[in-house]
């Protein structure tokens, strides 16, 4: 097969799909399509409709784009099907039915943020980050019926380095991403189609314990301070800085507001303090864990800027006074 014989179908919707469809566009792979999630209502009132990151790099390299509000919508189905793609590659979209990911003749294959079978669904850097790992990844492999369990083609691996966050892991990832996806392609090429695969069943048995990466909802976020503050600091750049761990900022008259960390760092303070209590010394702000103290760098309070913690001594003196939970 040469690699002008793929007719590719491209799905995904954010940024950091967008770096895969430009490597494909880029080392001209013939993208005959791109399927993308529908404009999102935006402003106050929602009567702005902004296109996905997606399908603005698709319109502007004059590629066709697909929105459907529903993947087995037979319209849908049938608009996909006169492209006559033999292959379709996934990034950062949805979950595709059967009738979709079973179309082309050479598959459907996705690109995983994570070494799979470990974190399987839909945040799997947040909670790589979350969970302290030193490594992560990304892989490419075959859809079939169930979520992030199809036949691995090939992985690449990326080190998190301790004062990694999220959009650090985010930009390593996209760009390692785009090199999988092309990496993946050539040995599609080579194989006529048909390339090794490992039955992730296989992987399973060396691996361990599993970790799974469910969907961030605004709950997940909130920080408990009865934990020691290796497992906070972590948490705190596993969400930063989108969605930002937050905790209730409790001042002495009992009134709360919510308080997001963007940064923290850790210390060999020792405290005989009660986790969540607020500690300010030197003009530096720290909050008692289970085993000491983390010092707070970046900071929001609800209805203020984010700003460095230094600043946020500087307007509230009180602070001290104050407790998280």
């Amino acid at each position: 097969m040469k690699k002008e014989d793929l007719k590719i179908v491209f799905m995904g919707t954010p940024e950091f799909a967008v770096a895969t469809l430009r490597a494909l566009v880029e080392n001209d792979y013939n993208v005959v399509a791109v399927v993308t999630q529908p404009d999102k209502p935006v402003g106050r009132h929602g009567s702005v409709l902004q296109a996905s990151a997606v399908k603005q790099y698709a319109l502007e390299q004059g590629l066709p784009v697909l929105q459907p509000e529903k993947m087995k919508d037979p319209e849908f189905v049938a608009a996909l099907k006169s492209y006559g793609a033999n292959l379709q590659v996934v990034v950062a979209f949805r979950m595709l039915p059967e009738i979709v990911w079973d179309m082309p003749e050479y598959g459907t294959f996705n690109v995983h943020a994570a070494l799979l079978p470990q974190y399987r669904g839909a945040a799997p850097i947040n909670w790589a980050v979350i969970n302290g790992e030193t490594r992560t990844g990304v892989t490419t492999f075959f859809l079939d019926k169930d979520i992030d369990t199809g036949r691995v083609i090939m992985q690449l691996p990326f080190d998190i380095a301790d004062d990694y966050n999220v959009e650090n892991v985010y930009d390593g990832l996209m760009n390692l991403g785009a090199d999988i996806c092309l990496r993946t392609l050539e040995r599609i090429v080579a194989s006529d189609g048909h390339p090794e695969s490992i039955p992730q069943d296989e992987m399973t048995a060396q691996e361990g314990e599993l970790h799974v990466a469910p969907k961030i909802f605004k709950e997940t976020c909130r920080i408990s301070w009865e934990q020691p503050q290796k497992r906070i600091y972590d948490f705190v750049r596993g969400l930063s800085p989108v969605p930002g761990a937050w905790t209730m900022f409790r001042s002495p008259d009992g009134k709360e507001t919510v308080l997001k960390l963007f940064r923290t760092e850790k210390t060999d303070r020792r405290c005989s303090e009660r986790p969540g209590t607020v500690v300010v010394d030197r003009k530096e702000m720290y909050v008692a864990t289970t085993d000491g103290l983390l010092r707070v760098c970046e900071l929001q309070l609800a209805g203020k800027k984010r700003m460095a913690a230094q600043d946020f001594l500087n307007g509230m003196k009180d602070a001290a006074d104050y407790s998280v939970e």
